[in-house]
């Protein structure tokens, strides 16, 4: 009897609903965006929101490379370092931002495929292409500022 509460437990689970992306919701809480902007941590939004064109978000970028070449990203896209594109933890898969070094003012567009950053306190990792157009590749992090473009 255990073991069937157990096992419908399990198919009862399976069958809930998945959290998707969409492209047309819009984030509407100046809350929540006073709240990433001021922490720079994106885990604050909720999946499949998106932010409004022109909505801006200060925070650290990092970068991947080697080790993730060759791999499938989150979207299915298989992963180049050498081409420009950027990880995100909770933005809609297809968002294009311009993330410009706060260093440097250099800038790039990037367009999020993938999730990540996975280290507490970064807002972004940009592909070892993207990093190299803001010059970010000597110091592997910088401050930076996402605007979204589309």
């Amino acid at each position: 009897m255990k073991y069937l509460f157990i096992v419908v437990a399990i198919l009862f689970a399976s069958c809930s609903s998945n959290v998707r992306f969409s492209s047309e919701s819009v984030l509407n809480s100046s809350k929540v965006r006073e709240s990433m902007n001021n922490s720079g941590n994106n885990s604050i939004l909720k999946l499949g929101e998106k932010v409004s064109i022109g909505e801006k978000f200060n925070g650290k970028a990092s970068y991947y490379a080697d080790k993730y070449h060759g791999r499938m990203t989150a979207n299915g896209e298989i992963f180049d370092m050498n081409k420009i594109s950027a990880a995100h933890k909770t933005l809609p898969f297809g968002t294009k931002l311009l993330v410009t070094n706060l260093s440097n003012g250099k800038s790039v567009v990037v367009k999020i495929n993938d999730r990540g950053p996975f280290i507490s306190g970064r807002i972004i990792d940009l592909s070892k292409e993207a990093a190299k157009k803001i010059d970010m590749i000597k110091s592997g992090i910088a401050e930076v500022e996402l605007e979204v473009i589309q």
